[in-house]
């Protein structure tokens, strides 16, 4: 299917391209660093900037919500939101 947006350039501001479920774990880094995340189960969301040197909760992320923040982990401990997935 042609796509007319195939010659644009890419930005962080730019639609996703392609999208990834993405696993919270406590020390794995996130494998590539997304332009955002999608929640699909709401819950709190435990996060490192992917130039953070600390971790981050953000609380009571709604079901269905998308979260324009580049992550370079997101960490399994204190992580209640679920089938999140990896905006690129």
């Amino acid at each position: 299917m042609p796509d007319p947006f195939a010659a644009s350039a890419d930005a962080v501001s730019a639609p996703a391209r392609d999208a990834v479920p993405l696993v919270p774990h406590d020390t794995n880094p996130v494998a590539i660093t997304p332009k955002a995340l999608f929640i699909g189960t709401g819950g709190h969301l435990v996060v490192r900037g992917v130039n953070g040197s600390a971790d981050v909760t953000f609380r009571n992320l709604a079901s269905g919500s998308v979260l324009p923040f580049r992550p370079g982990f997101v960490r399994a401990t204190g992580t209640t939101a679920s089938d999140i997935v990896a905006l690129y």
